[in-house]
C-alpha cells in the first residue's frame, strides 16, 4: 500500500486530533492514528475509548488499505519536517511504515489496523442540524467555564437544551457560569444532553475550517457530529445537570455600564496586588465612579484605582475574585458591559448592554466573595 501526502497537511489535520491518543494508555492500540486510504482520500481516526473522531482530505492514492501508526513518533517526526511531499509505503505482513523524502527515509513501526476500535453505532436517536458559526460561538462561550472537578461530574461538561423556542447552552463550576441562547435554532422535540469537556475542545477545532452545516444525532449514552467530511461520536455524561436558573438572582436593581478594557486593565494590575489564595478585589459604587481596591497584608501590598462608568442603584461595596471576573471578562467581545448586582453577597451577572446580534443571548455570572473588615 502506498500514497503521497503533503507533510503539512498531513500534520495539520492530526495535530487537530492530537489530544485523543494517550501513550498511557492501558489500551496500546488507542495510542495510534488509523489511517484509512480509499483512492484520492485519506480518513484519518483517532478515540481515546470515550470520543472517537475522523478527518478526511484529498492525497495522492489510487488503492485502497488500512494501517495503525503510533502517534508519537510520527507526531514528532512531521514537527520537524518543512513542506515538502511524503511518500509513504506499508507493508502488509508486517505493518513496517516507511516514509520517504528527497533526502532520506524514517521507518515506523505500525499495527493491524483491524484491532483498532470503529465508530460506536447509535440506536434510537433523535437528530437535529445546526449551522457551524453557531455551534462553534456556543462552544468558544461556555468551555471556559466548565468545572474541572471529577467529584462533580455533571458540571464537568457543558449543558445543552434544545426545544421549539431556542438552543441553550450551560457551563458552570459554582465560581462562575455562562448561558448562551440562541433563539435561530430549535428543534421539533424538546431533548438535552451534557457534552464532556474534551470533545467539545476537539469539535471547536474542527469547527473552525469549515462552514458546513452539522448533523447532530444523540440518545441518553452518545452523540454524533457529523459535517463536512468530518465525523465525531462521543460519550455523554449521565446524570442531571444543576438547577442553573436557581443562581440567577431575578431581580437586580443595581446596574452598573462601564467600558470593557478599562475594567480587564484594572482588575490584571489589582491582581498582582491582592491575596495570593483568593485574588480578592473590592468594588466599591458609587453614582458615576467606581473605586476597586485590592490589598495582600501578608506581604504589605495595596493598590487602588479610580474609574469612570454609569451606576445606577444603591452605594454598595462588594467583592469579587478577580481571576474570575477576568476569565468572564475576556470572554466578551462587546466594548461596553453592563454588571448588575442585587446584593453584595448574591452573584453578579453580566451581559451586553448593546446587543446588537438579537438571536443570541448571553448571560455570565460570577460569584462574589466576602468581603472582610
Amino acid at each position: 500500500m502506498n500514497f503521497i501526502v503533503s507533510s503539512s497537511s498531513l500534520l495539520k489535520q492530526i495535530r487537530t486530533l492530537s489530544s485523543l491518543p494517550s501513550p498511557s494508555s492501558s489500551i496500546p492500540i488507542q495510542e495510534d492514528f488509523l489511517f484509512e486510504i480509499e483512492p484520492g482520500t485519506l480518513s484519518v481516526f483517532a478515540t481515546d475509548s470515550e470520543t472517537m473522531v475522523k478527518t478526511s482530505f484529498p492525497i495522492e492514492a489510487k488503492m485502497k488499505g488500512a494501517i495503525a501508526i503510533p502517534s508519537k513518533p510520527l507526531m514528532e517526526t512531521l514537527l520537524n519536517f518543512p513542506e515538502q511531499p511524503l511518500a509513504f509505503s506499508v507493508e502488509k505482513d508486517t505493518f513496517l511504515v516507511r516514509i520517504s523524502t528527497d533526502n532520506g527515509e524514517y521507518k515506523i513501526s505500525g499495527h493491524d489496523p483491524d484491532a483498532f476500535p470503529r465508530f460506536p453505532v447509535l440506536d434510537s436517536t433523535q437528530s437535529m442540524t445546526m449551522k457551524s458559526d453557531v455551534l462553534s460561538t456556543a462552544i468558544a462561550k461556555t468551555l471556559f467555564a466548565v468545572s474541572n472537578d471529577d467529584l462533580r461530574p455533571m458540571m464537568c461538561g457543558v449543558f445543552c437544551q434544545f426545544d421549539e423556542n431556542d438552543c441553550v447552552f450551560v457551563a458552570t463550576d459554582a465560581h462562575k457560569l455562562v448561558r448562551y441562547r440562541r433563539l435561530d435554532s430549535q428543534v421539533s422535540s424538546a431533548a438535552s444532553f451534557i457534552l464532556p469537556k474534551k470533545p467539545l475542545s476537539l469539535l471547536r477545532n474542527l469547527l473552525a475550517d469549515t462552514d458546513e452545516v452539522v448533523n447532530i444525532e444523540f440518545n441518553k449514552s452518545n452523540a454524533s457530529f457529523a459535517f463536512g467530511r468530518s465525523m465525531l461520536v462521543c460519550r455523554l455524561i449521565d446524570g442531571k445537570y444543576p438547577n442553573y436558573e436557581a443562581v440567577i438572582p431575578k431581580s437586580n436593581p443595581n446596574k452598573l455600564i462601564i467600558d470593557r478594557e478599562s475594567l480587564v486593565g484594572a482588575l490584571k494590575r489589582m491582581n498582582v496586588y491582592s491575596n495570593r489564595v483568593t485574588h480578592q478585589v473590592r468594588l466599591k459604587l458609587t453614582g458615576s465612579q467606581m473605586d476597586i481596591s485590592a490589598e495582600d497584608i501578608d506581604y504589605a501590598n495595596a493598590a487602588n484605582e479610580r474609574l469612570t462608568c454609569n451606576y445606577s442603584g444603591e452605594d454598595m461595596e462588594i467583592g469579587f475574585n478577580s481571576k474570575f471576573l477576568l476569565e468572564v471578562l475576556q470572554n466578551i467581545e462587546d466594548t461596553e458591559l453592563q454588571l448588575e448586582m442585587s446584593a453584595p453577597s448574591r452573584a453578579g451577572i453580566i451581559t451586553s448592554p448593546k446587543n446588537t446580534n438579537k438571536a443570541e443571548d448571553l448571560l455570565m455570572l460570577v460569584m462574589p466573595v466576602m468581603l472582610g473588615n
